[in-house]
């Protein structure tokens, strides 16, 4: 279940100052007002998105050991921060090898887990918020200030990747849950 969300003076402010129109771009914008401008209608599910998107080979198969596949091709729907390549390959040397060994399952479970959000929440939703709770219980921080949104520290690179059951916001680093 989702918990509800704090927000802090100063994220009602910025959105109140989105909303008119007086606030700098930030990598999560508001969303267009006009179904013209909307964004493409999705056609694959989450995992199907990142794997075309070719820049999530690793979680693709951090996915697949874990056995959460099946789980994002579900229904959802989902909101997921997906670090890239780049993010696990910046992970101390043999992280990824060690996590991906059937007997630290678990482990991986809890990470990726850490990573998604119940529910559909576009840039123009995570922006009023200041946390989130995620699929495997903790939460992860949610912060704007210049120009951009930080997701426990993660930069998000790239916002609103729709997919069919959710939406992919694109982080520059791997999350860990606390424990």
């Amino acid at each position: 279940m989702f918990k509800p969300f704090r927000t802090t003076p100063a994220v009602r402010g910025l959105v109140a100052a989105l909303a008119l129109g007086l606030a700098a771009p930030l990598a999560f914008a508001a969303q267009p007002a006009t179904p013209a401008a909307s964004a493409p209608q999705a056609q694959g599910d989450i995992v199907d998105t990142a794997v075309a998107a070719g820049q999530f080979t690793t979680l693709a198969a951090a996915l697949d050991a874990a056995g959460l596949v099946s789980t994002l091709k579900g229904p959802g729907p989902f909101t997921v921060f997906a670090p890239t390549d780049d993010a696990f390959a910046a992970l101390p040397a043999g992280t990824v090898e060690d996590l991906l060994k059937p007997e630290n399952k678990d482990k991986l479970v809890a990470i990726l887990t850490y990573h998604v959000v119940p529910g559909r929440y576009p840039a123009s939703s995570v922006v009023t918020l200041d946390e989130a709770t995620t699929v495997q219980g903790g939460s992860v921080d949610i912060a704007t200030a210049d120009g951009g949104v930080t997701v426990d520290g993660a930069k998000v690179v790239t916002a609103d990747v729709a997919a069919s059951n959710g939406v992919i916001h694109v982080i520059d680093k791997v999350l860990m849950p606390d424990g």
